[in-house]
């Protein structure tokens, strides 16, 4: 069994929450949530997140690098606009990627301004919503458009339609480094 989190904030991308949620509880994996604000919030499409009511939501000062296996952060432009003004939020996808070379980060879409963010895409094979090409290049990415975008242990994927490849590809690694 594996310990995974998903980090987002208000308006995230529903579909790109939602999808990795309950695939992660039909893992059964031990799951958390951590909403920037530490409280359920609304997605852009209005759905409440996470869908769950009984889900313990966290703040990212409750949260720490060492305790999980997988971080996913699912997308949603305006959500991620805001969030990544949050240099705590930075600072733990940085030491979650860089203090454990187990560790393995799932991003989907404009989640990769996260991964902008944290410095963590240098000399890496990225994903991202289209859009976002110029800004994954010029932080010294190499852009990637395929449905699964996997290097080293970030996997990304540029759209929710390809949803299910992108997290199966990252959920098989972590049980292999299991």
């Amino acid at each position: 069994m594996f310990k995974a989190v998903i980090i987002s904030g208000p308006l995230a991308q529903d579909h790109e929450f939602i999808y990795p949620y309950y695939r992660l509880l039909e893992e059964k994996c031990e799951l958390d949530v951590c909403i920037i604000g530490g409280k359920p919030t609304n997605g852009i499409l209005g759905t409440v997140l996470p869908p769950n009511k009984d889900q313990n939501v966290k703040d990212i000062n409750e949260i720490s690098h060492g305790d999980y296996d997988l971080l996913v952060l699912p997308g949603g432009v305006k959500a991620m606009e805001k969030i990544r003004q949050n240099e705590q939020l930075i600072k733990f996808i940085k030491d979650f990627y860089e203090l454990n070379n187990k560790n393995t980060i799932a991003c989907i879409c404009s989640g990769t301004q996260l991964l902008i963010s944290a410095k963590v895409v240098n000399d890496k094979k990225i994903s991202g919503y289209y859009s976002m090409k110029d800004d994954i290049i010029n932080a010294g990415a190499i852009y990637t458009d395929n449905e699964v975008v996997a290097d080293q242990r970030i996997f990304t994927t540029a759209h929710y339609k390809d949803m299910a490849p992108w997290l199966k590809a990252a959920i098989e690694h972590v049980k292999s480094q299991k």
